[in-house]
Protein backbone atom coordinates (compact mmCIF):
# COMPACT_ATOMS: atom_id res chain seq x y z
CA UNK A 1 0.00 0.00 0.00
CA UNK A 2 1.47 3.46 -0.95
CA UNK A 3 2.55 5.83 2.07
CA UNK A 4 -0.29 8.38 0.88
CA UNK A 5 -3.19 5.69 0.51
CA UNK A 6 -2.16 4.76 3.99
CA UNK A 7 -2.61 7.92 5.34
CA UNK A 8 -6.38 8.34 3.94
CA UNK A 9 -7.22 5.03 5.42
CA UNK A 10 -5.76 6.31 8.99
CA UNK A 11 -7.26 9.52 8.52
CA UNK A 12 -10.47 7.68 8.17
CA UNK A 13 -10.37 5.74 11.02
CA UNK A 14 -9.30 8.71 13.33
CA UNK A 15 -12.51 10.65 12.11
CA UNK A 16 -14.96 8.61 14.51
CA UNK A 17 -12.90 8.49 17.22
CA UNK A 18 -12.44 12.03 17.65
CA UNK A 19 -15.90 12.85 17.48
CA UNK A 20 -16.15 9.95 20.20
CA UNK A 21 -14.00 11.67 22.49
CA UNK A 22 -15.44 15.12 22.11
CA UNK A 23 -19.04 13.83 22.93
CA UNK A 24 -17.54 11.56 25.90
CA UNK A 25 -15.81 15.38 27.08
CA UNK A 26 -19.12 17.01 26.57
CA UNK A 27 -21.11 14.52 28.53
CA UNK A 28 -18.86 14.45 31.38
CA UNK A 29 -20.31 17.91 31.72
CA UNK A 30 -23.07 16.46 33.06
CA UNK A 31 -22.58 14.50 35.64
CA UNK A 32 -24.85 10.74 35.92
CA UNK A 33 -26.78 12.45 32.71
CA UNK A 34 -28.33 15.72 34.70
CA UNK A 35 -27.46 19.34 34.33
CA UNK A 36 -24.81 19.93 37.25
CA UNK A 37 -26.61 22.34 40.20
CA UNK A 38 -22.91 24.13 40.23
CA UNK A 39 -19.79 24.20 38.68
CA UNK A 40 -17.74 22.81 41.70
CA UNK A 41 -19.96 19.49 41.06
CA UNK A 42 -17.96 18.33 38.17
CA UNK A 43 -15.16 16.69 38.51
CA UNK A 44 -12.25 19.24 37.65
CA UNK A 45 -10.57 17.00 35.31
CA UNK A 46 -13.41 17.49 32.73
CA UNK A 47 -12.35 20.97 32.15
CA UNK A 48 -8.54 19.86 30.89
CA UNK A 49 -10.72 19.13 27.34
CA UNK A 50 -8.39 16.00 27.01
CA UNK A 51 -11.29 14.55 24.82
CA UNK A 52 -12.28 18.12 23.02
CA UNK A 53 -8.87 19.30 22.97
CA UNK A 54 -6.29 16.55 22.94
CA UNK A 55 -8.00 13.92 21.30
CA UNK A 56 -10.21 15.77 19.12
CA UNK A 57 -8.97 19.15 18.07
CA UNK A 58 -5.12 18.13 18.28
CA UNK A 59 -5.57 14.89 16.37
CA UNK A 60 -7.95 16.11 13.98
CA UNK A 61 -5.23 18.57 12.66
CA UNK A 62 -3.62 15.68 10.97
CA UNK A 63 -6.78 15.49 8.85
CA UNK A 64 -6.73 19.11 8.01
CA UNK A 65 -3.41 19.26 7.70
CA UNK A 66 -3.09 16.14 5.07
CA UNK A 67 -5.38 17.79 2.14
CA UNK A 68 -3.22 20.79 1.90
CA UNK A 69 -0.29 19.79 0.39
CA UNK A 70 1.64 21.80 -2.36
CA UNK A 71 3.39 18.51 -3.72
CA UNK A 72 5.09 15.30 -2.47
CA UNK A 73 7.73 15.98 -0.10
CA UNK A 74 5.78 18.70 1.51
CA UNK A 75 2.11 16.38 2.06
CA UNK A 76 4.98 14.08 3.58
CA UNK A 77 6.92 17.41 5.88
CA UNK A 78 3.38 18.22 6.78
CA UNK A 79 1.84 14.86 7.51
CA UNK A 80 4.82 14.01 9.94
CA UNK A 81 4.37 17.04 12.20
CA UNK A 82 0.62 16.96 12.49
CA UNK A 83 1.21 13.20 13.25
CA UNK A 84 3.13 14.28 15.77
CA UNK A 85 0.86 16.75 17.20
CA UNK A 86 -1.92 14.13 17.00
CA UNK A 87 0.58 11.93 19.08
CA UNK A 88 0.91 14.66 21.54
CA UNK A 89 -3.23 15.46 21.93
CA UNK A 90 -4.34 12.14 22.12
CA UNK A 91 -1.47 11.19 25.01
CA UNK A 92 -3.15 14.38 26.59
CA UNK A 93 -5.91 12.62 26.20
CA UNK A 94 -4.62 9.72 27.79
CA UNK A 95 -3.05 11.01 30.65
CA UNK A 96 -6.29 13.37 31.58
CA UNK A 97 -8.20 10.23 31.39
CA UNK A 98 -5.78 8.25 33.82
CA UNK A 99 -5.42 11.06 36.48
CA UNK A 100 -9.35 11.38 36.49
CA UNK A 101 -9.69 7.65 36.88
CA UNK A 102 -7.39 7.31 39.67
CA UNK A 103 -9.03 10.20 41.48
CA UNK A 104 -12.80 9.07 40.92
CA UNK A 105 -15.72 11.14 40.49
CA UNK A 106 -16.46 14.51 42.43
CA UNK A 107 -20.11 13.42 44.32
CA UNK A 108 -21.89 14.53 47.16
CA UNK A 109 -20.43 11.97 49.99
CA UNK A 110 -22.13 11.12 52.53
CA UNK A 111 -19.23 10.42 55.75
CA UNK A 112 -20.25 9.27 58.60
CA UNK A 113 -23.28 12.42 59.32
CA UNK A 114 -22.08 14.80 57.17
CA UNK A 115 -22.68 15.43 53.46
CA UNK A 116 -20.22 17.10 51.48
CA UNK A 117 -19.69 17.86 47.31
CA UNK A 118 -15.56 16.05 47.43
CA UNK A 119 -13.76 13.79 45.44
CA UNK A 120 -13.25 11.03 48.14
CA UNK A 121 -12.16 8.35 46.24
CA UNK A 122 -8.61 10.63 45.35
CA UNK A 123 -6.25 7.47 46.37
CA UNK A 124 -7.62 5.22 43.90
CA UNK A 125 -9.45 2.64 45.76
CA UNK A 126 -12.46 2.85 44.84
CA UNK A 127 -11.97 0.72 41.91
CA UNK A 128 -11.73 -2.79 43.76
CA UNK A 129 -13.85 -1.55 46.55
CA UNK A 130 -17.49 -1.33 45.34
CA UNK A 131 -19.29 -0.73 48.65
CA UNK A 132 -17.39 2.60 48.58
CA UNK A 133 -19.55 3.96 45.81
CA UNK A 134 -22.63 3.47 48.15
CA UNK A 135 -21.32 6.79 50.15
CA UNK A 136 -21.78 8.74 46.67
CA UNK A 137 -25.17 9.94 47.02
CA UNK A 138 -26.07 12.43 44.57
CA UNK A 139 -25.56 12.50 41.23
CA UNK A 140 -27.13 8.75 40.88
CA UNK A 141 -24.66 6.66 39.23
CA UNK A 142 -22.14 8.89 38.94
CA UNK A 143 -19.01 6.52 39.66
CA UNK A 144 -20.17 4.43 36.91
CA UNK A 145 -20.76 7.07 34.54
CA UNK A 146 -17.33 8.52 35.46
CA UNK A 147 -16.08 5.68 35.18
CA UNK A 148 -17.45 4.37 31.73
CA UNK A 149 -16.31 7.98 29.85
CA UNK A 150 -13.38 8.37 31.22
CA UNK A 151 -12.21 4.74 30.54
CA UNK A 152 -13.55 5.50 26.84
CA UNK A 153 -11.40 8.53 26.02
CA UNK A 154 -8.69 6.55 27.71
CA UNK A 155 -8.70 3.83 25.36
CA UNK A 156 -9.60 5.80 22.35
CA UNK A 157 -6.64 8.33 23.29
CA UNK A 158 -4.48 5.41 23.28
CA UNK A 159 -5.38 4.37 20.00
CA UNK A 160 -5.24 7.53 18.46
CA UNK A 161 -1.79 8.06 19.66
CA UNK A 162 -0.79 4.62 18.27
CA UNK A 163 -2.35 5.22 15.00
CA UNK A 164 -0.86 8.75 14.85
CA UNK A 165 2.82 7.22 15.65
CA UNK A 166 2.03 4.65 12.98
CA UNK A 167 1.26 7.61 10.58
CA UNK A 168 4.78 9.03 11.84
CA UNK A 169 6.38 6.36 10.73
CA UNK A 170 4.73 6.14 7.21
CA UNK A 171 5.35 9.49 6.77
CA UNK A 172 8.92 8.88 7.40
CA UNK A 173 9.40 6.03 5.14
CA UNK A 174 7.28 7.66 2.57
CA UNK A 175 9.81 10.82 2.38
CA UNK A 176 13.05 8.69 2.76
CA UNK A 177 11.48 5.70 -0.08
CA UNK A 178 9.35 8.02 -1.68
CA UNK A 179 5.72 7.61 -2.74
CA UNK A 180 5.11 3.59 -4.30
CA UNK A 181 2.32 5.47 -6.37
CA UNK A 182 4.50 7.94 -7.77
CA UNK A 183 6.69 5.35 -9.27
CA UNK A 184 3.54 3.32 -10.85
CA UNK A 185 2.94 4.77 -14.25
CA UNK A 186 -0.12 6.68 -14.93
CA UNK A 187 -2.82 5.57 -17.35
CA UNK A 188 -4.74 8.60 -19.49
CA UNK A 189 -7.56 7.69 -20.64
Amino acid sequence: MCSGSFAKCLGITLIPLAILCVLCNILLFFPGGLVAEDNNHITEEVFYFGGVMGSGVMVSQLLLGSGKSQGFWHGMFTSIIFAAVGVLGAGYSFIVSAVAIHKGPKCLYMNGTTESWTNPFVNGDYLNNHTLWEGCIKPEGIVTWHLTLFSMLLVMGLLQAVLCAIQVINGLIGAICGDCCAAQPQSHP
